[in-house]
């Protein structure tokens, strides 16, 4: 790693933010010993800095709030009234330093200046960044200039930078009228100064301007008086309800914050009206002015509604607190995860990530973080589309997964269940999934045909029609059974199924794949510096040596099709001659066989066994108890010899150390199927799909 960058900006509400959340997520795909400073933060004293809170929040950082920055700005403009720079410098050098010495990778956020400091501020930053000896990347704002304004600006920013000896590596310029881009472009690349660095440009994206609700009532100090699971909708405009109710309702705009006095109960029972309404926008809340709050008959039946939206309560009068809400400053909450998952994907969109890397990264880490096997697997799902079936789409968490699925442009989707209740869902939710693709197996046109296959399938087991019309009606068969027909590419389930009825009907209608006999599973253990797979750990119970062998193939190729290179470890309580019995005898002959399939399905494969887990993990114990062999001390691919030390150990393993296992992954089928724990969170869903995904790429390359 090149040790730090600075990000930088020519003007405030340039969406510098969302370029640092980007350039993080970036840097920590290679290491994650990357930490986060600020040199100077504009908060009073004992306050906490927003960017700083959404940085270590999101990404977890460890590092306390106060050492993450400087001074603040009132502390500078004191010492620099004072004449006493150099102690400002120091003070922030020192604390960056004490900083540094903790990370591999420092990257800084310069400040946007909001008070008497701000004319000096890109020149301060200028001056900092070279004090703290870091590469700069510039945020050029474009919002609301013509293409010869957006060039000449970042010029002047580009050629000041030069001036003070800063060395530019990036130029981003954010928020650019999508329309002018292509303008912008151009001009970039008749301009000099622009030559010899890499130079992006983001279009405007309004949705991350949106606050949340209840950003809203956080920022205007406001009560909550309805609706308060419901603060993460986002507000799109303002809506003042200030004429008649007949000519008020035509006016609403979707996402609108509708601001009305609060004894104006025709407006608040209205608006909750169209809220409950299937042919009239929706709006994100109602805020109520004056002080005043709904009287007891009205507050009776507010709470019937079935459906409701946040209602705050102000002191201020409507125009008061119609201005005042027009000069909330645009952050991005650190709980706001939608919006931070549109920046992410905003900046994986039009940012060259491994241009942007070659220019900051001087080395490539050896190590593999979790983060950086996330990035891979979401990538490759991106690169070849699949398409994925989800049984349980009337489930709240398969919705909000199914939303930053899409989102992100992962997969594409088919939901299952009743679509009444799933469309309602997702409008109780917030969440945005119009053109979501959902079926319905009770009235699928689809249906009968589905159950005239599953019937030939299975007629041989004394399954009649009326046994399999009753079975294409759950939607774990509907779903497998639309994997069979290629009208998709691959299922997950489990959120709220058993793991049996996840695998039961891909046994029964997709089956195993040739040379495959049984189906078995695998974990991928991300620890903070590499990712293990563990096999078997959620599916056969008491595998015999020909099958503990086939585990150990197909696990070596799952690995390996997920990037990790596979160096198999067989387990037991033994390591090699040292132990005798009955259980270490089949470990080592699944050894034996392991070997010999090797030889024809996987040449080269290095796989060792008997071995006890510490002498397959550390290479100096690897060297006391089998010195000499290629996969002691090195293993990446863990096999258990039975399911109940593999399930003790990977939980025991994942609650201790605090590591992320993402599985089960499930191997041996003909299309992939894979099976979520029902105490999976939205991530687990996310993560697996994309597995999925993949899976679904490599069946499809060796079909």
């Amino acid at each position: 790693m090149s040790g730090s960058l600075y990000i930088t900006s020519t003007e405030d509400n340039s969406g510098k933010s969302v370029i640092t959340l980007g350039v993080m997520d970036m840097l920590l795909r290679k290491t994650n010993r990357v930490g986060f400073f600020r040199p100077v933060v504009d908060i009073p004293e004992g306050g906490r800095d927003r960017d700083i809170d959404l940085i270590a929040t999101y990404f977890g950082l460890e590092a306390h709030h106060d050492d993450m920055y400087g001074l603040t700005a009132k502390k500078l403009g004191e010492l620099m009234v004072k004449g006493e720079e150099q102690a400002a410098v120091e003070c922030i050098i020192d604390k960056y330093d004490r900083l540094r010495e903790r990370y591999e990778f420092i990257l800084c956020e310069g400040t946007d200046f909001n008070s008497s400091t701000a004319s000096y501020a890109f020149d301060i930053n200028a001056e900092i960044c070279n004090h703290l000896g870091c590469p700069v990347l510039l945020v050029a704002g474009a919002f609301g200039k013509t293409t010869e304004e957006v060039i000449h600006s970042t010029q002047l920013a580009l050629e000041s930078l030069k001036e003070k000896k800063c060395q530019t590596v990036a130029t981003i310029i954010n928020r650019v009228t999508p329309e002018n881009r292509e303008q912008v472009l151009s001009g970039i690349g008749a301009a000099e100064i622009f030559k010899g660095q890499s130079v992006y440009t983001i279009p405007d994206q309004p949705f991350l301007t949106y606050p949340t609700v209840g950003a809203v009532a956080e920022f205007m100090n406001a009560g909550i008086l309805y609706g308060h699971d419901q603060l993460h909708r986002h507000v799109n405009g303002m809506t003042v309800a200030a004429m008649q109710l007949r000519n008020f309702l035509s006016r609403f705009k979707h996402g609108s914050l509708v601001i009305v006095p609060g004894d104006r109960a025709d407006v608040i029972v209205a608006s909750l009206a169209v809220v409950c309404s299937s042919s009239a926008e929706k709006i994100s809340g109602l805020l109520l002015t004056g002080g005043l709050k709904p009287e007891p008959a009205i507050d009776d039946l507010l709470k019937g509604f079935p459906r409701m939206v946040p209602i705050l309560s102000v002191a201020t009068n409507t125009f008061e607190t119609a201005t005042t809400l027009n000069h909330m400053p645009t952050k991005i909450s650190p709980h706001d995860k939608r919006k931070i998952s549109s920046a992410l994907s905003v900046f994986e969109d039009y940012v060259d990530v491994e241009d942007l890397q070659s220019h900051i990264v001087t080395s490539r880490a050896a190590i593999v973080t979790p983060r950086m096997f996330e990035y891979r697997i979401i990538q490759r799902a991106r690169g070849n589309k699949r398409h994925i079936v989800l049984p349980e789409g009337e489930e709240d968490r398969i919705l909000w997964a199914a939303e930053n699925l899409r989102q992100r442009d992962i997969v594409d989707l088919t939901l299952l269940g009743d679509e009444r209740i799933i469309r309602d869902k997702i409008s109780q939710l917030g969440i945005h999934l119009d053109d979501i693709n959902i079926v319905n197996p009770h009235t699928s046109p689809l249906l009968n045909d589905y159950i005239q296959t599953f019937y030939e399938l299975r007629k041989h087991k004394n399954i009649n029609m009326d046994i399999a019309t009753d079975w294409m009606h759950d939607v774990s068969y509907y779903g497998t059974m639309m994997v069979y027909k290629g009208h998709a590419d691959a299922m997950v389930s489990g959120a709220v199924h058993s793991t049996r009825s996840t695998i039961r009907p891909a046994l029964e209608i997709i089956k195993t794949m040739p040379g495959s006999t049984i189906v078995s599973s695998i974990f991928f253990m991300c620890f903070d510096d590499r990712v293990l797979v563990y096999g078997d750990c959620a599916v056969n119970a008491n595998p015999d040596a020909s099958q503990l062998a086939e585990i150990a193939i197909s696990s070596a190729q799952t690995a390996r099709d997920f990037g990790i290179e596979p160096v198999v470890a067989m387990l037991s309580y033994s390591t090699g001659d040292s132990g005798q019995g009955e259980d270490v005898e089949r470990v080592r002959e699944a050894t034996e066989l392991a070997r010999e399939r090797a030889k024809t399905q996987y040449p080269g494969l290095k796989i060792e066994g008997p071995l006890q887990y510490d002498a397959a993990i550390e290479p100096s114990i690897a060297q006391t108890k089998l010195p000499g062999s290629d996969v002691a001390g090195k293993a990446t691919v863990f096999i258990f010899p039975d399911l109940n030390t593999g399930n003790n150990t990977y939980k025991a393993v994942q609650r201790s150390a605090g590591i992320i296992a993402v599985g089960p992954v499930l191997q041996g089928l003909n299309h992939p199927v894979n099976d979520l724990s029902r105490g999976c969170t939205i991530p687990d869903i996310i993560n697996t799909v994309a597995i999925t995904a993949v899976q679904a790429q490599v069946r499809k390359a060796s079909a």
